[in-house]
């Protein structure tokens, strides 16, 4: 069996916290490799046991850390020399634009896969391949046997998800809407900044097209162990609790907000506003 190479904020290989009953252990199937390292990449892909690298195109779940220039020539080139599929999940970063970032960057993953926001929250995921991955794919496996494999099957592709899946990227996740939503996502990521200029606090705002977050480290990190070295999970649940009660519904982890096609002006400006009361209660000012 091969090996995948997961990239994400971990330096060491781990059960994550909720993962509950894996079936194998860990590091029988799966090496980490921290996130903007082209040579521990080049490193454990040297192995030659490794099939697949799984990456999202920017870490979202421990904070959002963009690659470094030509970090993802350089993933895409050493997977290519080792014959390692590469494969980009997009379940968060959509947020860059249609297409997601894959689109935006001209990215050319082997394998891509998108989450329940092509279905604004109905349950429906699609993945995709390139040509090459296909016809490995039907040479693999028979047409009769492709619905009972665990891919596909009674559940896949129904009515409902369907429907939403059309009605969002028909009418939600459109060209326009994204326009709308980043430069809405421009307007809150300046907003932060500037509480965070005029209070002097060691924070930063980043900004990943409608996504905006803020980290609790004057730099900005580079790895997710610098993600989660800037983590502070009591100041977390202040800032979210101190915004909940004054209208403003942070998403349950890190300090990150999210623009939507119904997002307005006055909405964006209500957080920068909650962000200045508590910065000035946070630095006595």
């Amino acid at each position: 069996m091969g090996h995948a190479a997961r990239l994400d904020g971990a330096q060491d290989l781990v059960e994550r916290e909720g993962n509950l009953g894996p079936p194998v252990p860990l590091d029988a199937t799966t090496r980490v490799v921290e996130w903007n390292d082209p040579e521990a990449l080049r490193r454990e892909l040297g192995h030659g046991d490794v099939a697949c690298v799984l990456a999202e195109p920017a870490l979202t779940n421990i904070g959002i850390v963009h690659p470094q220039p030509g970090f993802h020539a350089g993933l895409r080139e050493l997977t290519r020399e080792t014959g390692t599929l590469l494969i980009i999940d997009e379940t968060h970063t959509l947020c860059a634009g249609p297409g997601g970032y894959t689109r935006v960057h001209a990215l050319e993953p082997d394998l891509l896969t998108v989450g329940k926001a092509i279905g604004s929250g109905i349950a429906s995921a699609a993945y995709g391949f390139s040509a090459e991955v296909a016809e490995r794919i039907e040479a693999a496996v028979g047409r009769d046997e492709s619905d009972v494999g665990g891919v596909g099957g009674t559940l896949a592709a129904n009515v409902l998800s369907l429907a939403a899946v059309r009605a969002t990227l028909e009418h939600v996740l459109t060209e326009e809407a994204f326009a709308r939503m980043i430069a809405l996502g421009e307007r809150l990521e300046r907003g932060v900044q500037g509480v965070i200029d005029e209070n002097d606090l060691p924070w930063h705002v980043t900004r990943l097209g409608c996504r905006v977050e803020y980290l609790f480290r004057r730099e900005r990190p580079v790895t997710g162990s610098d993600a989660a070295a800037g983590g502070d999970h009591l100041l977390d649940r202040l800032i979210h609790l101190y915004a909940l009660n004054r209208g403003v519904l942070l998403t349950p982890f890190h300090n990150m907000a999210l623009m939507s096609p119904a997002t307005i002006e006055a909405d964006v400006d209500l957080h920068t506003a909650v962000f200045g009361e508590i910065a000035r209660e946070l630095t006595g000012r």
